[in-house]
């Protein structure tokens, strides 16, 4: 934690945020998950599936201290599709706004996809209530890697 960042605002996402967004989705990938496969998507590419598809379909906020957009979450029907924090934000507290927005929005409960060999994250969910209700061997996602899902119930 560093006690000297304020706390973020979490505010609802608009289509000019998408460049950002996407910054934060390649970089948070980048630097919390080497394991995967190298990117096959360039910036304007991931920009234009922000803007096109998690926008469209996804309830979806920000975190922005001060100009600087530092994490999203995206929350579709109860699942949370996406919750990714730049790196240069980890462990600032982050992560848990966007998900105690994300499950304000969605009280009964949430389900999210985590790659089992993500441990940073499977650590964050299990410690804010998330609990492994099924494995999967990794054919149902794009990179090919065993999952886990997770689900919170008040």
């Amino acid at each position: 934690m560093h006690p000297a960042a304020p706390l973020p605002l979490i505010r609802p996402a608009t289509t000019a945020d998408a460049p950002q967004i996407a910054h934060v989705h390649q970089e948070s990938r980048r630097a919390t998950m080497p394991y995967l496969p190298p990117q096959r998507h360039d910036h304007a590419a991931v920009t234009h599936w922000i803007r096109e598809t998690v926008l469209t379909t996804c309830t979806t906020w920000v975190a922005v201290r001060g100009p600087a957009l530092i994490g999203y979450a995206a929350v579709r029907d109860d699942v949370l599709e996406d919750l990714y924090v730049h790196p240069d934000a980890l462990r600032t507290g982050t992560g848990t706004l966007l998900l105690e927005t994300a499950r304000g929005h969605r009280p009964d409960g949430l389900t999210l996809h985590v790659f089992a060999r993500n441990t940073m994250a499977r650590a964050f969910y299990a410690h804010h209530g998330f609990t492994v209700v099924a494995t999967g061997d990794g054919s149902g996602n794009m990179e090919g890697l065993p999952e886990l899902t997770l689900r919170w119930t008040p």
